[in-house]
């Protein structure tokens, strides 16, 4: 067989060659920059499992403002006191005489959710705290248990009269990975749910692609504040405000930015009113000082566990766990649980390494969700061989102690025969399997067993 074509086509299906490449690309790239001298430590291990950090409102308005993005002023707090005094000191900085209290959370709707209130007062600002700080705030995108408000932005009022009458509008600027570009949307109809808009009046949002070789030209951005509606000097200030905001999410190394709404004042100034800013985690040894900028106390504790191990975790609301490494495996595991009559508990990436101390951690984490009754691992052995793999999932069970759920695990790949004969022969509760359909008849089975 020659190299090459022939390799590709020899690989097992669920892999592909184009992938593997990709990965090794990947990894080669990873090592080397890890190995740069001016880069001390360039990724906390606490940061590098999730694709994305999310970042507070009012941590997103500090990043916009520090690139020339005008931003509704507000100043943060954590007690009714400090909201006291932080809307005292936006009066004298900026003449407002309302406050908005706006209650901190990674989601949104807040606004529904009555998280976000206006006072008119010192006082009222008091009692608006004391009312929003601590509640659980439940909107559409938290879930039914909603979100502690640990936090609140005291922010100046920025729909006062003047002459002409304020407007709201949508900005928001992500990868189009189809087209391989920064795609900056831009829509009239500020401060809704821009899901609604795609789904009821998609021809409302407008969409200008910018090409990574020249970067955003400014004609592009003329021709989306034209397509707004805009003219005369409230033209003029959008234009300014896409280009520094694009600025932002390049020099950021940001996956998404979104400014809803952005509100042209009566008076004709363009500014963000909100901020929904996500960093992308991979170039955060670029920005070291945002890494700061993570709450945990916002994340899922079993996704915070997860990630300082140097684990991919997500949770989901199933009865079997699964413990695999490699995305597009993993979203084939998930596919046979289904099939099985089960239900994905969980999507827990452990990588290319998977040794006993992955393994542990992943057991760990998968054995907190009560709703677990089997455990699915599903591992293919091309980086990593199965009789470690295998070796690991039995010091790990025996460390761990009795572990009251049974436990499939699924070798293919280098040293596979091996690795099964480990598990049958270990004397644990644990089920070897070697196809995918194996593995989907065992955890019909335990399922069964545990009705």
């Amino acid at each position: 067989m020659k190299a090459g074509r022939g390799f590709m086509y020899n690989l097992p299906a669920e892999m592909g060659g184009c992938f593997v490449l990709y990965a090794v690309y990947w990894l080669i790239w990873r090592h080397n920059d890890r190995k740069r001298p001016d880069i001390e430590n360039p990724i906390p291990p606490n940061l590098t499992a999730n694709v994305y950090m999310n970042i507070h409102e009012y941590q997103g308005k500090d990043i916009l403002k520090s690139y020339g993005v005008r931003i509704q002023e507000g100043i943060v707090a954590n007690t009714p006191e400090e909201a006291v005094e932080a809307a005292r000191q936006l009066h004298e900085q900026t003449g407002t005489k309302f406050y908005v209290v706006k209650a901190q959370i990674h989601a949104g709707g807040r606004g529904k959710g009555g998280g976000v209130k206006v006072a008119k007062s010192f006082e009222e600002v008091r009692d608006l705290s004391k009312r929003i700080l601590g509640m659980q705030l439940i909107t559409h995108q938290t879930g039914p248990e909603g979100k502690k408000v640990n936090k609140i932005l005291i922010a100046q009022d920025v729909y006062y009269p003047g002459p002409s009458e304020p407007k709201e509008f949508y900005l928001g600027i992500l990868l189009d990975r189809g087209k391989g570009r920064n795609v900056i949307m831009a829509s009239t109809e500020g401060g809704m749910d821009i899901e609604e808009v795609a789904e009821h009046s998609p021809e409302k949002i407008i969409k200008e692609w910018v090409d990574p070789m020249v970067g955003l030209q400014p004609f592009q951005a003329r021709k989306l504040a034209f397509n707004l509606g805009l003219e005369g000097e409230a033209h003029k200030e959008m234009v300014r405000f896409i280009q520094a905001l694009y600025r932002a999410y390049v020099e950021t190394d940001s996956s998404m930015f979104e400014i809803n709404p952005v509100l042209k004042t009566s008076d004709n100034k363009i500014l963000a009113v909100d901020a929904k800013v996500n960093l992308d985690e991979n170039a955060l040894y670029r920005h070291t000082n945002y890494a700061d900028l993570r709450d945990i106390t916002e994340e899922d504790p079993l996704e915070v566990e997860a990630s300082r191990s140097g684990l991919n975790y997500v949770k989901l609301d199933g009865n079997v766990g699964c413990m695999v490494n490699g995305a597009g495996l993993a979203m084939a595991t998930m596919d046979i649980i289904k099939l099985s009559g089960g239900e994905p508990a969980n999507f827990l990436d452990v990588g290319g390494g998977a040794n006993a101390q992955t393994v542990e951690a992943g057991f760990r984490i998968i054995l907190k969700d009560p709703n677990v009754k089997a455990i699915l691992i599903n591992i293919f052995g091309g980086i990593v061989r199965c009789d470690r793999v295998a070796n690991g999932v039995v010091e790990a069970y025996k460390k761990i102690g009795d572990i009251k759920v049974p436990i499939i695990v699924r070798l293919q790949g280098t040293n596979a025969e091996e690795g099964a004969r480990i598990i049958d022969e270990s004397g644990l509760k644990v089920y070897s399997a070697v196809l995918l359909k194996d593995a989907a008849a065992r955890v019909t089975e335990v399922l069964n067993m545990v009705k």
